[in-house]
């Protein structure tokens, strides 16, 4: 069954991500960030379409991007955080 989980990002230019996943197959159908980079957040979701989420996680996490406050984050990174809650939630990790 599909669910959506909805997670605020910190420190970052995207405001939200609403993640669209399949629970039986924890693979992600759709991906969608409001506020942030149009283009990146479209490629990005473009990519993600079909991918496991665990993969997804391990991909996206650890990237930096020099206009976040911190400097130590990014969306993708951020990202990672929101699929490892789906995870957590699931308990699938």
């Amino acid at each position: 069954m599909e669910k959506e989980f909805v997670f605020r990002p910190k420190d970052v230019c995207s405001q939200e991500m609403r993640i669209v996943y399949d629970d039986e197959t924890m693979r992600i159908t759709r991906y969608v960030s409001v506020r942030g980079c149009p283009g990146n957040s479209q490629g990005v979701g473009a990519l993600l379409v079909g991918m496991e989420i665990p993969e997804a996680k391990k991909r996206l996490r650890g990237i930096l991007c020099p206009g976040s406050r911190t400097k130590r984050t990014s969306c993708p990174d951020q990202l990672s955080y929101a699929l490892e809650a789906i995870l957590k939630q699931e308990g699938k990790e």
